[in-house]
């Protein structure tokens, strides 16, 4: 019963989404307050209704209905709690339904918290966002329908993928989704101001905080996505270039090139043709991620491997919103007009810069994602770009990112000098330059890599601090910095996040060490300073899989600091293995052991890595999320403020 009521909400969801989606554009193209007025309780109530049908889908989860297909395919009644939860969205169906209530809830709240914008421009923003709903309404009812029943009930389910039983995987979807579907907010805010002919300094303020949430967003569920592929995949690695990997990284390119133009929007009122294709981009880019994981192009651990159909169905909903809104930009475009004028060396100079790096390294990793795929359509060529390819491409455009940061925030609004602020940065630069020198002086054989990027990222650190310790004036204290408003902070703190995420992978790709051998009971062997001893193994079961369980002892200086346990699970309703590596997490680096096959000969192979800076990857990554949460909670507080002032002033001509 609580299926089909599932089903009947989210079918009058959208049938609610087609009003939210027509009526108030329709008033707000004949002024009519009534009409335009519609849209804020629709929002709601489509939420609602929606979170409705994703409970109702949940909980069919929770109680293993095998009466419900979706349940079947993907969940089993030994699956732990956690498991049957996240196997919800773990799969196709679950996946979108997911997708659109995230959709419907970002509607809702701009609805909730929309009461400063004036009344056309928010009915219009809550229009293009209905019609956004619209479609991935259709897209689940009429191809991906997640309440289908079986005729005939089984008496258990075919279990969800191993891989994805992981508290890393059954958290890294949200977030990830909270990040592309945020950026719908600031494509409605862009489409509904090239409907209106309008883009001013309040535009910017307003699309800020959308973006700076979803990058927020993007930011977790990527670095958790990362962590996952880390420590579960059994390869070592954090990111290995994967088209689902970079799917999630190109629209956060471009959120992030988006957040500083429409700082320039703000506070010139300078970039904003640009800064309107940013946001149509980057929610473009979103869709064209869904596209690639879902429409079967490509087979990956991440992604989920549908008939073609459903893929031309999402790309005709990228071709419709993409193609439309430039369309709409290339009609809009002379309303633009930028106002503010600046020089060649001024804080918008560096904005500038800092975007056109992260768009056009955003298009070498589009480029480098999607050639494979059209050398096999058109040229009928087998190509494989990897990461050699992505690692030489993208890299220098993240250098010159890194090099220019801190100079471009220490630079005046409007006009400056390079030398004054050379000049400010010079103990920050020494400093930095000296831990280069002395990473160059302890390393013996190796390659220049990690003293160049502990001198990268320790130059963007020292060079963030330097910057806000500017902000507290001539005679600056520590009073007085702490009184700075969070945006400051924040801005701070996410800068530092990305000189110590730059500086951790260059350290872990520079003086990583991996040793594979036949290990044998009982006799130690040597890797990076650490002793290791294979000890035992033995055959274990856990709730739903069979395991082959290895003890390995972690010494050093003759001292034992760990006892490892990696392992080979099997899981029998799936039937399929998982490697899952037994690691010492330590603050400056992490030992990092998997067991593999028994040999004919006696022992068993095992694979050691010691990797160094690594959890500093993990770390940088919260820092620049806790920065953008930062600045987003100092920009909710303006935006209030704002809105408080309007209706004590009146509303504004239209």
């Amino acid at each position: 019963m609580i299926t089909e009521l599932g089903h009947f909400a989210l079918i009058l969801a959208f049938l609610v989404a087609i009003v939210q989606m027509i009526v108030p554009m329709v008033g707000a193209h004949k002024r009519w307050p009534g009409w335009m007025a519609v849209a804020e309780p629709a929002a709601s109530v489509q939420f609602l209704l929606t979170g409705f049908a994703f409970a109702a889908l949940m909980w069919a989860f929770i109680t293993s209905d095998f009466s419900l297909r979706l349940v079947v395919l993907n969940s089993h009644s030994a699956k732990p709690m956690l498991y049957k939860i996240s196997g919800t969205w773990g799969n196709h169906e679950g996946s979108m339904l997911l997708w659109v209530l995230i959709v419907t809830l970002f509607g809702a709240m701009a609805a909730w918290f929309g009461g400063g914008l004036p009344p056309t421009l928010r009915a219009r923003v809550l229009g293009v966002q209905a019609a956004i709903a619209v479609a991935f309404f259709a897209f689940i009812l009429f191809t991906s329908n997640p309440f289908l029943r079986m005729a005939v009930p089984p008496f258990d389910g075919q279990d969800l993928n191993p891989l994805l039983q992981d508290p890393g995987l059954a958290f890294h979807p949200p977030f990830l989704y909270l990040g592309y579907v945020g950026l719908s907010m600031a494509f409605s805010f862009a489409v509904a101001a090239l409907i209106e002919g309008r883009v001013d300094a309040a535009w910017g303020r307003w699309v800020r905080p959308w973006t700076l949430a979803a990058w927020v967003f993007l930011t977790i569920g990527i670095a958790l996505g990362s962590w996952w592929a880390y420590y579960e995949l059994g390869w070592g690695g954090f990111w290995f270039w994967d088209p689902v990997e970079n799917a999630s990284f190109m629209p956060w390119l471009l959120a992030a090139a988006l957040l500083h133009s429409a700082i320039v929007v703000e506070k010139r009122e300078s970039l904003k043709s640009w800064t309107i294709l940013l946001a149509i981009l980057a929610f473009g880019f979103s869709l064209i991620g869904t596209f690639i994981v879902r429409s079967g192009l490509l087979t990956s651990v991440h992604a989920f491997a549908n008939d073609p159909e459903r893929g031309v169905f999402i790309l005709g909903i990228l071709g419709v919103f993409t193609g439309g809104a430039l369309t709409l930009f290339a009609a809009r475009a002379q309303a633009m007009e930028a106002k503010g004028i600046f020089g060649m060396v001024s804080r918008e100079s560096a904005l500038i810069l800092n975007n056109i790096l992260l768009a056009v390294s955003c298009f070498v990793v589009f480029v480098g994602t999607m050639w494979p795929m059209v050398a096999e359509m058109f040229f009928d060529r087998k190509l494989s770009v990897g990461p050699p390819f992505f690692n030489a491409a993208f890299t220098p455009f993240m250098v010159a990112i890194g090099l220019a940061m801190p100079l471009g925030a220490m630079l005046p609004w409007k006009r400056g000098r390079l030398g004054r602020a050379a000049w400010a940065l010079r103990y920050a630069f020494g400093l930095a330059l000296a831990l280069g020198l002395l990473a160059w002086a302890m390393q013996t054989g190796r390659s220049a890599l990690g003293p160049v990027g502990l001198f990268l990222g320790a130059w963007v650190v020292f060079g963030s601090a330097v910057d806000l310790w500017s902000r507290t004036g001539k005679t600056g204290s520590l009073a007085r910095l702490f009184r700075l408003p969070r945006a400051d902070w924040g801005k701070t703190v996410a800068h530092a996040g990305l000189g110590i995420t730059i500086f951790a992978i260059a350290g872990l790709t520079a003086w990583e060490q991996e040793d594979i051998r036949v290990a044998q009971f009982g006799q130690p062997f040597e890797v990076g300073g650490f002793t290791l001893t294979l000890e035992g193994v033995e055959e274990v079961e856990g709730p739903n899989y069979l395991s082959t369980m290895a003890q390995v002892r972690l010494e050093t200086s003759g001292r034992e600091i760990a006892t490892l346990t990696p392992e080979k699970r099997t899981y029998p309703v799936a039937r399929m293995p998982t490697t899952e590596a037994a690691i010492d997490y330590r603050i400056l680096r992490d030992v990092y052991v998997v067991i593999g096959d028994e040999q004919a000969g006696g022992g068993w192979t095992v694979r050691t890595y010691v990797k160094p800076l690594t959890n500093w990857i993990w770390l940088g990554c919260l820092l620049m999320a806790l920065g953008g949460t930062l600045s987003l909670s100092d920009r909710r507080f303006r935006v209030a403020a704002g809105a408080r002032k309007l209706r004590a002033g009146g509303v504004p001509a239209e």
